[in-house]
């Protein structure tokens, strides 16, 4: 499903958001990490759906940005690094469509996560 048009026709719906795009996602994901994602979608979910890849890096950094600056290594932490992993996931798989971009997309992120406090590369 390309993110990168003004809309996205899926199965028989428009998708003009990125609440949208979330919401026709198939598969699916398992219904507690479709909640949590949800909610950290939620801050994007009016946006255009073009703007998919950066929500879902935004989204991403936040959360992994709060996890590396609380330190926990706990089993409470799962869900919230299964959801990381899948947002960075999406934003990638969102922006597959434009891969003359893939390349600056991917420095961008990298760069990105590696700037943040608790990282391995700060």
């Amino acid at each position: 499903m390309s993110a990168t048009n003004d809309a996205v026709r899926t199965m028989d719906m428009l998708v003009t958001t990125v609440g949208g795009w979330f919401d026709a996602l198939m598969p699916a994901p398992p219904e507690g990490l479709r909640v949590r994602l949800a909610a950290l979608l939620q801050p994007f979910a009016h946006l255009p759906v073009q703007q998919v890849p950066e929500a879902c890096l935004d989204a991403g950094e936040q959360l992994l940005e709060e996890l590396l600056a609380s330190g926990s290594t706990s089993r409470a932490t799962a869900l919230d690094l299964l959801a990381v992993d899948s947002l960075i996931t999406y934003a990638f798989q969102a922006a597959a469509d434009e891969p003359a971009l893939m390349e600056a997309r991917t420095a961008r992120a990298l760069a990105r996560i590696a700037a943040l406090p608790g990282s391995l590369g700060a």
